[in-house]
């Protein structure tokens, strides 16, 4: 099992990659992939289950949502998009219909739009 991540590891790793976005500068890998992993940390508190899979390549992938577990294969709803992507679409500074309008997002399956789950409260 993955180590948890505390709040204030996950927060102050938010703050370090939007200070880096203000600055026009890329985000330090460790606090990116740390933004990201507490992000779908949260999700998962917030929503528990499996019948979704939400991914954020190359930092982390959690299963959320109640419904149908999925075991084997590629599972059938399926959430993709980038670190930064999802880093904005957790915070509230980017809206699911805008990041998915703009090709941002891939969701496939009947359950895959968790726009309702978002944003999150890091």
């Amino acid at each position: 099992m993955a180590r948890k991540i505390s709040t204030d590891d996950g927060r102050t790793a938010l703050s370090a990659v939007a200070a880096a976005v203000a600055a026009s500068a890329p985000p330090a890998r460790t606090d990116n992939a740390t933004a990201v992993r507490y992000l779908l940390q949260l999700l998962a508190e917030k929503a528990p289950g499996n019948s979704v899979e939400v991914r954020v390549p190359p930092f982390g992938a959690v299963q959320v949502v109640e419904g149908p577990r999925h075991t084997r294969g590629t599972p059938p709803n399926v959430v993709e998009t980038d670190p930064a992507t999802w880093i904005a679409l957790a915070t509230g500074a980017e809206r699911w219909a805008d990041a998915a309008a703009a090709g941002r997002i891939s969701a496939s399956g009947t359950r895959a739009d968790i726009s309702d789950l978002l944003p999150l409260r890091p």
